[in-house]
């Protein structure tokens, strides 16, 4: 809270000791000035609100509430009290409260210009456009300024964009604000650049693209100026929506003659030629070929204008790539419409050539001809490669040596060739032997080349670090092809690299993919902390932590990388409404709508829903021991079986799956394939865990009493449409296990280093769905039996009965698939288990499940038996015999801990062969390790050994709890 500068009134200096103490985060000495304030001054309002935001920073949500409300309901007009309770409300995640403070402030001082602005933006922060669109105007009247008129014809706009009937947004919003910006052009009132910025925005919005264009080649587009051609730029974007390509060309063809590195004006020139050539336009004879000036309209002309521009590179003192660029550019776009004009531009292989011995010492070299590969044909790659090395200035320092560059651009050069050739898939065509050859010069070349960066900051990578990324990436191949041992040298590069260049996140991404994928989540959450990601990276690349954290037992990490997740998706909400606001104060008007986008794409987040979903699955797992607890932790999230806030038809996969490089050929890359099938599948994932966390957090629900059949409370008391919700939820569970079971059957393998694969296939081949699913059914049976009663029920009770047992051996058969060594040393290589760690972690989960069902069971029987019990008591009836379902259920609960006392003793056992694991330093055949790359290597098995004894730890603590909870289980 800001510290008050200039005292104005004595009860400014009375309320400074409250501020301090609150800005310094001395809460509690806060109330306690502030309680001694009242004492002598009752009256004083703000003193009662800073009271409450003490309250609400020590956790006394309802006493702060309490407070201000008793404040906001005497209507304050002091500016201290406003701006506390604005600050309270805040806190509370409560800005609709802020809007009802100034309307009744502005209700008693209505001319104040202060409180209309702090109202406009109280409705901002809400988004209520309409009420914002009001105020603007009423404040224009009280002070007649530009901003404030302009504020109401953008809250049209925002009531335009959010208008759900489209003709309505422009037959009614978007041509009443022209209306009111024309009348402002009319009286010749327009003073700032905004103002025809939203003028523009306007009837762009309204389709009107000639007088869109009419204005900013007019009077008012000179007032264009704060960004660099900006006025170009816009009249390109209406040129094109017009079709209007003899402009288009014109107009960027004189911006290339300005600039001829602008990339994106040569696009524009391209296909503005290609258009007029399609449309056999030509320039008419007497006059202007348009308003732009001269237009070009065939081959001949765009190749002359590209050598042009080379031409006049070659003046230039420094080196343009553009022009070079547009050349290969032009010869691509010819060869794809099957034109035979190519030869005119020259060779593609020489062009490239000439580019590479230009501009081959620049990191961008790469990424420059990258996009150009596919006009070599495939027999020319090898020959290619070689004509690139010769050029190098490499030096060997004896025959038969590998030759080294001797300075940063040789180094440089040679790098893009090496990536270069992965790219073309030469190292993919290789024999193994081959491979692990080029991993070791790989790896030589890169240690050399750590003596160019002996001067670089910790904050700055290697020159050589690419060498490293490539040898990881080979044998990544040959671990794929299963060479096991490759992926332990894989890890050991990688934190060697680590170790020369701490802030690599390619390194560091890398690292957390293969650890993940050997099952070791421990040396990940480090890793990704280490990352330091920033605001909208924890949604793009947020995925590669929280998809493995559960899963791989780290119950305690995995909370709080969802914590860490989450708030930031809520905090966005908040955060948006003040960019929002930042924009209506300084007439950025048109990054509004950007904003409001920004903040729906974060809403409909995939990402943003699974972790939500698997947040509330993994605090009932660790929270929730029987059903009262359950129940208690249901109510605490808000859990209804009925609401699924899941944006299913809104979601947006914002995963950044291309965050690690890459230099795969394409038929080996990430296409838009895998992308649409890992979204198909992440959804489905995702379907199937928001179902069976409804159907958890329906359990309670149906605990309560219930009346007997016939009753015409049944209804009333609800339950019965609880049960029918349960059923519904078990029907839709049905569908979507089924349409992940068709899914999976298309056997989808994406690229290693592409999307990660969800849990689905091993939740369905471990028998986790199966067990899962059966439990749910077994609630339905045993509601029937509640609601028939035991006379009538023989054939529910041998169908519960069956279902225990079924129940029992499904159980059984999910612990045997548990079995076996997470790491075992098989011929000298070190191999792991991951998915024996991934299966447990499903039956603690599903073990989990039971508990909470047969809790519900136990507190159906329970009152069953008893007042079967009273009855025979009072019929004198000790022979007759129980009910068989109350013995099933017991020998159920029987079995059910001694199988969770064997899985903790198969866990006890593993933590023993983890401990006792001595490992062995591992190679690669055929490779002989340095001394620094063993003691890499030993580094990351000690890490992989580590993570396993911690997950194997968490899982056994947690069925601990449970075994607990079922010893208690008796009816």
């Amino acid at each position: 809270m800001a510290a008050r500068g200039h005292v104005q009134d004595p009860n400014d200096r009375r309320l400074r000791p409250i501020y301090d103490y609150l800005d310094n985060g001395n809460n509690k000495m806060a109330i306690q000035q502030a309680d001694k304030l009242l004492k002598k001054h009752k009256d004083l309002h703000c003193a009662k609100v800073l009271k409450a935001i003490g309250l609400q920073r020590t956790g006394k949500q309802d006493e702060a509430y309490a407070l201000a409300q008793e404040v906001a309901a005497l209507e304050p007009t002091d500016d201290n009290s406003l701006q506390a309770l604005t600050i309270l409300y805040r806190e509370m995640h409560r800005p609709e409260l802020v809007t009802k403070l100034y309307e009744a402030a502005v209700k008693k001082v209505p001319n104040s210009e202060e409180y209309h602005s702090h109202l406009f933006m109280a409705y901002a922060r809400v988004g209520e456009y309409k009420k914002m669109q009001q105020a603007g105007m009423a404040l224009y009247k009280i002070v007649p300024k530009n901003p404030y008129y302009f504020w109401s014809v953008m809250s049209l706009i925002m009531q335009s964009i959010s208008a759900q009937d489209e003709n309505l947004s422009k037959t009614m919003f978007l041509p009443l604000a022209e209306r009111m910006v024309e009348k402002m052009v009319k009286e010749d009132k327009i003073e700032a650049e905004a103002e025809v910025e939203l003028y523009y925005m306007i009837l762009e919005r309204l389709e009107k693209y000639q007088e869109a264009l009419d204005v900013v080649r007019g009077k008012l587009g000179e007032k264009l100026t704060s960004e660099l051609q900006s006025r170009e730029n816009k009249c390109m974007a209406m040129y094109k929506k017009l079709c209007r390509w003899p402009e288009c060309n014109a107009l960027s063809r004189r911006l290339l003659l300005k600039n001829s590195d602008d990339w994106q004006f040569y696009i524009t020139y391209f296909d503005s030629v290609f258009q007029l050539m399609d449309e056999s336009w030509t320039p008419p004879p007497d006059e202007e070929h348009s308003l732009e000036g001269e237009v070009h309209c065939c081959i001949e002309q765009a190749v002359q204008f590209i050598e042009e521009r080379i031409a006049e590179e070659s003046k230039s003192s420094r080196p343009l790539r553009g022009p070079y660029l547009a050349k290969l550019e032009l010869i691509r776009r010819l060869r794809h419409r099957g034109c035979n004009d190519e030869y005119k531009l020259g060779d593609p292989e020489e062009l490239m050539f000439q580019y590479f011995k230009k501009f081959g010492d620049k990191p961008c070299c790469f990424t420059d001809l990258k996009v150009f590969v596919d006009l070599l044909p495939p027999s020319q790659y090898t020959k290619f490669i070689s004509q690139l090395l010769e050029v190098i200035p490499l030096a060997a320092a004896a025959e038969g040596e590998i030759a080294l560059p001797a300075d940063i651009k040789a180094l440089q050069q040679h790098l893009c060739v090496v990536q270069l050739s992965r790219l073309l898939g030469i190292y993919h065509a290789m024999e193994k032997k081959q491979k692990l050859t080029v991993v070791r010069e790989l790896m030589f070349r890169y240690r050399h080349g750590l003596d160019f960066g002996k001067s670089c900051l910790k904050t700055e990578l290697q020159f050589s670090d690419y060498y490293c990324l490539l040898a990881v990436h080979l044998l990544l191949d040959l671990w794929l092809e299963g060479e096991e041992s490759a992926v332990w040298q894989c890890l050991a590069l990688l934190e060697e690299g680590l170790s020369h260049s701490p802030s690599n996140a390619q390194f560091k991404l890398l690292l957390i993919r293969i650890y993940c994928r050997l099952g070791a989540f421990e040396p990940v959450a480090e890793l990704y902390a280490s990352l330091d990601a920033k605001h909208i990276q924890h949604d793009t690349i947020g995925y590669l932590l929280t998809r493995y954290a559960e899963s791989l037992g780290h119950y305690a990490a995995a909370s709080q990388s969802c914590n860490f997740a989450l708030r930031f998706f809520h905090s966005n909400q908040k955060d948006t409404s003040e960019y929002i606001i930042q924009a209506y104060k300084y007439g950025a008007f048109e990054k509004i709508p950007e904003f409001i986008a920004f903040r729906n794409r974060l809403n409909s987040s995939l990402h943003f829903a699974q972790v939500r979903t698997e947040r509330m699955l993994l605090d009932l797992l660790l929270e929730a021991n029987i059903s009262t607890s359950l129940e208690e932790s249901i109510k605490s999230m808000s859990l209804s079986p009925e609401e699924d806030d899941i944006p299913w038809k809104d979601l947006r996969d914002n995963r950044d799956l291309t965050v690690l490089f890459s230099w795969d050929p394409k038929d080996r890359d990430i296409s838009e394939e895998h992308r649409k099938l890992s979204l198909e599948e992440e959804t489905m994932w995702l379907r199937i865990r928001s179902l069976t966390l409804r159907l958890i957090s329906g359990l309670p629900t149906l605990s309560h009493p219930i009346q007997p059949k016939n009753s015409e409370k049944t209804t009333e008391n609800g339950v019965s449409s609880k049960i029918d919700t349960i059923r519904s939820l078990l029907q839709q569970l049905e569908v979507a296990v089924d349409s992940g079971k068709k899914f999976l059957e298309q056997k989808i393998q994406y690229p290693v280093l592409g999307p990660p694969p969800t849990r689905m296939a091993g939740f369905f081949s471990n028998g986790s769905c199966q067990c899962q699913t059966s439990l749910f059914y077994l609630v339905s049976d045993i509601y029937e039996l509640d609601t028939n009663g035991l006379e009538d029920s023989a054939e529910i009770q041998e169908r519960i009965g069956n279902s225990f047992k079924s129940l029992v051996e499904r159980l059984t058969d999910l612990f045997n698939k548990c079995k076996g060594d997470l790491i075992e040393v098989r011929d000298g290589t070190l191999k792991t288990h991951p998915n024996l760690l991934e299966n447990l972690v499903f039956f603690v989960e599903t073990i989990s499940i039971a508990l909470w069902v047969s809790s519900y069971c136990d507190s159906i029987l329970r009152p069953l038996k008893s007042n079967l019990q009273k009855k025979k008591k009072k019929k004198k009836e000790s022979s007759v015999a129980m009910p068989p379902v109350f013995t099933h259920f017991l020998d159920y609960v029987t079995e059910l801990q001694t199988l969770t006392s064997n899985v903790i003793d198969h866990i006890k056992g593993l933590e023993i062969i983890l401990t006792a694991l001595k490992l062995e330093e591992l190679s690669l055949k055929d490779t002989l390790l340095l001394q620094e790359e063993k003691k890499f290597t030993k580094t990351v098995q000690g890490k992989v050994q580590s993570s396993y004894h911690h997950s194997v730890q968490e899982i056994g603590e947690l069925l601990k709890k449970r075994l607990d909870t079922i010893k208690k289980l008796k009816i």
